[in-house]
């Protein structure tokens, strides 16, 4: 016996699985009280490991996803945000968005929860072994502007479409530089009816041409994320400044409703498969 649990020990040293192996010798004192089968005694060897694999795979996904600091769906504050429908986040937390790569748009003013519900449908996609990718606008264009400039754009662009959801943060809260619209429109499109995407934004998609700089390649760039899109408007207060609302003046309190404009009917013969899924609340 001793010379098999040696035997055991060196396959597990080898197959490098340390929580087996440290669970090794509970597991042969429950097997010889009679506690456990041989056969639960290898279930319980494999799920250690297994649990202990899975644990460092997702935390390895967190950060390399830029998912850090971690928010979850069940720590949003849905009593906070009645107009949110919390089923309906639930549902998008099944992940089937990603599947028919839509676009999901979470827009609403600031500190209403956009970033933490897309950061938390990225946890849950990266859970699900999902390859996930987190970046705020201005982030993404810089990192296509350094690449354009060293002549890696190409590249760039193929890491960013070879995840499975990607997720632009914060639309409308910097400029964007020059030549950056373009840049972006060059990612949407190589993502488009390939990869799902969410959008975070703070200002209304008939204020897109400001917010890139650019009416031609805003109503471009619209025609591809609204084509197969989920639109969730969130509409409230600042979760962050909840303690200090009677320090807000009461002008900024009051948001105005962020709603999409109609979208403009294509030339030509009509897209296969439209859809077009648009969620207040």
């Amino acid at each position: 016996m001793t010379q098999v649990l040696d035997r055991i020990r060196a396959s597990l040293i080898g197959l490098r699985m340390p929580k087996a192996l440290e669970s090794l010798d509970h597991m042969m004192r429950c097997l010889e009280r009679g506690e456990i089968s041989a056969l639960e005694a290898i279930d319980g060897l494999l799920a250690q490991e297994h649990g202990n694999r899975e644990g460092r795979r997702v935390t390895m996904g967190m950060k390399t996803s830029r998912l850090v600091p971690i928010k979850t769906i069940e720590g949003f504050d849905f009593s906070f945000q009645p107009s949110l429908d919390r089923e309906r986040i639930l549902a998008l937390a099944q992940l089937d968005f990603i599947e028919r790569a839509q676009v999901v748009h979470l827009l609403g003013p600031p500190g209403t929860g956009k970033s933490h519900l897309a950061t938390a449908l990225g946890v849950e996609a990266v859970r699900a072994g999902k390859r996930v990718y987190r970046a705020t606008l201005a982030e993404v264009v810089d990192m296509l502007s350094r690449a354009e400039r060293d002549g890696r754009l190409p590249e760039r662009l193929r890491f960013f479409a070879r995840n499975s959801l990607l997720i632009v943060d914060e639309i409308g809260y910097l400029p964007i530089t020059p030549g950056g619209a373009n840049l972006f429109f060059q990612l949407v499109n190589q993502r488009y009816e390939k990869g799902a995407m969410i959008l975070t934004s703070n200002r209304g998609f008939a204020e897109w041409g400001e917010v890139f700089g650019d009416p031609v390649v805003a109503t471009a760039l619209l025609d591809r994320l609204l084509h197969h899109a989920v639109v969730v408007q969130i509409e409230g207060a600042s979760y962050r400044l909840r303690a200090h609302a009677d320090l807000i003046p009461e002008h900024t309190r009051s948001h105005a409703s962020i709603t999409p404009p109609p979208l403009q009917k294509r030339r030509g013969r009509p897209p296969k498969h439209r859809s077009f899924d648009l969620q207040i609340g």
